[in-house]
């Protein structure tokens, strides 16, 4: 189950059998870790130890928080004048060039409810996050319409967008426009490296990868017929179906839907570590976390677990949901946005010759690197509402995201970096979402 087994984890870890107890106990902990609330409950306490001192590989310097968050106001003016910021979601990619893909593709569509637009929202949103990733140097996806190239997750989204509009993930060749699990199951690498246009010359690292992330959860899906069944097919648009049959009432918690969408995650990536049976996806150690219980140095993120969840927020609108406690949702610890708080030394590395190399995402240093993303965008984004006068349900991190940290953050790679890479290189992890 597990790769390798250091000191610092629980007998849970190390594959000890537990009595039944301990285990009902470290279910219970493990619970309370797949969680938005963990993560930023335990990401501020590592900015805690941050500004104390006690972390070994970064310092943080508070006086630069006002220099960052004047930096983030003037990309969102520049961005959006009016202040209309959308939700930071895998939609804006869809968005990339100022063009609407989505919406010259809805309108090609005769959806004669709000729900079938929303199911087939739902299945290009679940995939397309799902195929998302750290696209290799040089790669670059060169969309046919507008004779444009795009890399790194704006190509991958596109190249998604331009696969689902084709029918590449529906086994029903008179619906294109759908994720099905027969499709998904079926793919094969031949036809997913045609749609990402791989090649010698336009190589795609984790191609393997992702393909294996399609195939599970096309065979997953059949053992969740509850979360999936719409009509006599599976699809992750079946979760509108779900939603309503649970009596929500038409309101949908953020940080409830994360919960719901890390169990197929999980069952697709599990990740390194799990704890009381269950799988922790993206969650890794750090030895002077103390919690004072069975989840001691542990620290979840759960990004691509968030990033499906934002990206879910439209659609289910769209279908007729009112999506309530956004902010419980966290920042997303991408390597660009930790850069930006890098590069104007909000964050600074104790050996900043440690920038020049490239990292392991189960190392310390990264897992620092993330924790204190989180916790200082979250002091980011009060510091952007109070210069903008907008409170956090007129402004939530969402948006603050969006207009904001995300794109100040790629902006200012840009300029200090020729190629617009991040301050900090952290290799991706193959078994985790």
């Amino acid at each position: 189950m597990l790769l390798s087994a250091p000191t610092w984890r629980s007998r849970d870890w190390l594959g000890v059998e537990l009595a039944e107890a301990d285990s009902s106990k470290l279910m219970k902990a493990a619970g309370r870790l797949l969680t938005s609330t963990a993560v930023r409950d335990r990401a501020h306490r590592v900015l805690n130890m941050g500004i104390l001192g006690q972390l070994e590989h970064f310092a943080v310097d508070l006086l630069r928080l006002d220099a960052v968050i004047d930096y983030v106001v003037r990309v969102t003016r520049s961005s959006y004048p009016d202040l209309s910021i959308p939700p930071h979601a895998r939609w804006r990619h869809f968005e990339t060039g100022e063009i609407d893909r989505w919406g010259m593709l809805a309108s090609s569509r005769d959806w004669t409810t709000a729900m079938h637009l929303g199911r087939a929202a739902v299945d290009l949103a679940f995939i397309s996050v799902l195929l998302d990733g750290i696209a290799a140097p040089g790669w670059a996806y060169a969309e046919a319409a507008t004779g444009e190239t795009f890399a790194r997750s704006e190509g991958l989204a596109i190249a998604s967008l331009v696969m689902f509009a084709g029918g590449a993930f529906s086994a029903d060749p008179y619906d294109p426009f759908r994720v099905d699990a027969r499709a998904l199951a079926g793919l094969t690498i031949e036809e997913l490296a045609d749609g990402l246009q791989v090649s010698r010359s336009n190589a795609l690292n984790g191609l393997e990868h992702r393909l294996a992330i399609i195939n599970r959860l096309g065979q997953y899906m059949a053992f969740e017929p509850d979360l999936f069944t719409v009509d006599e097919s599976l699809r992750p648009g079946g979760l509108l179906n779900y939603l309503n049959r649970a009596g929500s009432n038409g309101i949908v918690s953020a940080p409830l839907l994360l919960q719901l969408m890390l169990k197929p995650i999980h069952a697709v990536a599990s990740g390194r570590f799990a704890l009381g049976g269950k799988p922790l996806g993206d969650t890794w150690p750090h030895s002077r976390l103390a919690i004072g219980d069975g989840t001691d140095g542990l620290m979840p993120f759960h990004q691509t677990g968030q990033w499906l969840t934002y990206s879910l927020v439209e659609p289910l609108v769209w279908s007729g949901f009112e999506i309530v406690d956004l902010n419980g949702l966290t920042a997303l610890p991408d390597a660009w946005t930790g850069g930006l708080l890098m590069d104007m030394g909000l964050m600074k590395l104790r050996k900043p010759a440690l920038s020049t190399e490239a990292h392991q995402m189960e190392s310390e240093l990264v897992v620092e690197f993330r924790s204190l993303t989180i916790a200082l965008i979250d002091k980011i984004a009060d510091g952007v509402r109070k210069r903008l006068g907008r409170s956090d349900e007129q402004l939530p991190l969402a948006c603050v995201l969006e207009g904001g940290t995300a794109t100040a953050g790629r902006r200012l790679a840009r300029e200090k970096r020729p190629d617009g890479s991040p301050a900090l290189i952290i290799l991706s992890d193959s078994q985790t979402l």
